[in-house]
Formats: C-alpha cells, sequence, structure tokens
C-alpha cells in the first residue's frame, strides 16, 4: 500500500504529469525535457529525482549522457502506465508538449545525420576509440559460429564491419542505416 501511495504523491503534480506523458513517448535527457517543458533544468531534475525514486520512472546511462523513460517493471511502471492513460490527450498543455517533443526528435534526428554524413569516412577509427574492437569482433564470431543464418540483417550497418565479419556464415547479407553517406560507404567496402 505504501509503494502505491509513493507513486501517486510523487506524480500527483501537473509537471510530473506531463513528464509521465512525455516519457512514455520516448527516451529523453534533462536537456530535451527543459526544452520541452520551458523550465529550469533544476526544476525538471528534482520532478525526475522524485518519480525515479518512486519507480515511476528508469534512469540511464548510455555513454556521457543520462537519459528517463517511463518505468517498464514493478508496481511503479503499471502505476506510470495507468496514469499516461488518464492523460487527456486534447489537453492544450500536453498537446503543447507532443509537439515540442516532435521538434526535439527531429532536432536529434538532424544532428545523427549530420554527425554521420561528416565522419562516414573515419567511421572505424572514431568507433574503435569508445569500444575495444578486437573484444567485440571476437565475441560476434563466437555467436556467429554458434548461430548460421540464411539472411544476416545488420541494422545500423555504417561501414558494413559486422556484414564484412560474420556475413561469410550467411546465405545473404543485408544492410540497413538511415545515413546514405554510411550505405554508400558500406557498399564500397564490401565490394
Amino acid at each position: 500500500m505504501e509503494e502505491l501511495l509513493t507513486g501517486l504523491r510523487a506524480a500527483g503534480e501537473p509537471t510530473r504529469l506531463r513528464l509521465l506523458a512525455i516519457l512514455a513517448k520516448s527516451e529523453l535527457t534533462v536537456t530535451e525535457l527543459t526544452q520541452i517543458l520551458r523550465q529550469s533544468q533544476p526544476r525538471v531534475s528534482r520532478h525526475l529525482k522524485l518519480m525515479c525514486e518512486a519507480g515511476l520512472l528508469d534512469r540511464f546511462r548510455e555513454g556521457s549522457w543520462v537519459f528517463y523513460r517511463r518505468a517498464r517493471e514493478g508496481q511503479g511502471a503499471r502505476l506510470a502506465a495507468l496514469l499516461t492513460g488518464l492523460v487527456p490527450a486534447g489537453d492544450p498543455t500536453v498537446a503543447r508538449d507532443m509537439e515540442r517533443l516532435e521538434a526535439v526528435r527531429t532536432l536529434r534526428a538532424e544532428r545523427a545525420g549530420a554527425f554521420f554524413s561528416a565522419n562516414a569516412e573515419q567511421w572505424n577509427r572514431i568507433r574503435s576509440l569508445h569500444v575495444p574492437e578486437a573484444k567485440v569482433e571476437e565475441a560476434l564470431l563466437e555467436l556467429a559460429s554458434v548461430h548460421r543464418t540464411g539472411t544476416l540483417v545488420d541494422l545500423g550497418t555504417g561501414t558494413g564491419r559486422i556484414l564484412e565479419l560474420i556475413g561469410a556464415g550467411a546465405e545473404t547479407g543485408i544492410g540497413i542505416d538511415l545515413s546514405p553517406e554510411m550505405l554508400g560507404l558500406a557498399r564500397t567496402h564490401l565490394e
């Protein structure tokens, strides 16, 4: 009972309900949330902290970024889903938040596209700065030796390195990427 009451208290504020509605649609950083809500970083961070403590939101790291999303497991996740479903979609504030969310998503996609366009030629070198390439490739080769496939699909293929590395064990290899520059580079590399 106490867990339910804690969750209700944590969500029982207009900005926090807005956060639940937004984070049900997308995983976002504090900076992105401040742009959507048009509120200060300390205020948004405080709301996020309370909601995470109540189990309504998940907080996770991705590289140097910290992302938030509606909780996926536990009683807090069930309560968050229920409350999100009760937020009126026609509410003008929520509708404005969703418009700003789309603007943030569009800007994120444009930045990612610009980054990959600018760095396509050097992508293998850049990637190796973050994760030891030999360890990743060793694990992939081990996995590929266990699971042979008719068709290998590489989502976010980048330079096509995964297709090159384990594609020999497949009848067909398909590389998919949002960046035309990366696909062009992969095609050239694999030919």
